[in-house]
């Protein structure tokens, strides 16, 4: 190389080096600016269930079911002591038009104790534990044990909205806002794939529907069939 050509290049490389710097500072900032939103992964030991389209989680509101139910609430559930927020009503395996219920089982009616007990912090009664897996568990293609893994896995899948915390409660709620609420604290949440029911005046259930992999998924029937009242109650865990 030339003496000249030599002092060319050297004249040139701070150029370069403020482009390259340039560059990088410009992808740093477009990646700055991308929302960064935590992907769900599915598990891969999860338990595959069979004979249907869909899940259903079901959030029962404790303080609304207790209200409601008066006297024929349950009252481990409902006792002065337990201020419980949102519960599992159930996991519930549906198809695209209707659900099966009751199923026949190689697995016992009866859910044992010992099994039971572990999901206590999530279905607050052993009879709601037994009423489920009767009624919806059995339709799922697995075992009682698989079953409440993957209720388990479902439940800790959902980011309750910080509307529902006990600081702003009682409050009031648009079933709207409550939908809106909890598809904005669970990104990937579809809007037709959550809905609100309510009674007497009261938000009642937050119904959210999962694929088997629990992924989030749409559900128009289920959305159709939702609570659509303004200004709902939502009472204090007593």
């Amino acid at each position: 190389m030339s003496f000249p050509a030599a002092i060319r290049l050297l004249a040139a490389l701070p150029l370069v080096a403020l482009l390259f710097a340039c560059s990088d500072d410009s992808d740093a900032s477009a990646s700055a600016r991308k929302p960064v939103v935590a992907a769900f992964s599915a598990n891969a030991d999860l338990p595959l269930g069979t004979g249907f389209d869909f899940y259903v989680l079901a959030l029962s509101w404790s303080p609304a079911y207790c209200l409601i139910e008066g006297a024929r609430a349950n009252r481990n559930q409902c006792a002065e002591d337990r201020d419980l927020g949102f519960v599992v009503h159930g996991l519930w395996p549906q198809f695209e038009d209707g659900y099966p219920q009751y199923c026949g089982s190689r697995e016992p009616e009866r859910v044992p104790s010992q099994l039971g007990q572990a999901y206590l912090d999530l279905l607050p009664s052993m009879g709601l534990i037994g009423q489920q897996w009767r009624k919806h568990g059995s339709c799922s293609g697995l075992s009682q044990k698989d079953y409440f893994e993957v209720l388990r896995a479902a439940r800790q899948r959902i980011n309750v909205p910080s509307a529902f915390a006990l600081d702003k409660l009682p409050g009031k709620i648009d079933a709207f806002d409550a939908e809106n609420a909890f598809i904005a604290a669970n990104p990937g949440m579809q809007r037709d794939g959550v809905a609100v029911t309510c009674d007497r005046g009261m938000l009642r259930e937050i119904r959210i529907c999962m694929t088997g992999s629990l992924e989030f998924r749409g559900c128009a029937k289920v959305d159709r069939a939702g609570c659509t009242i303004d200004n709902l109650s939502v009472p204090e865990p007593k």
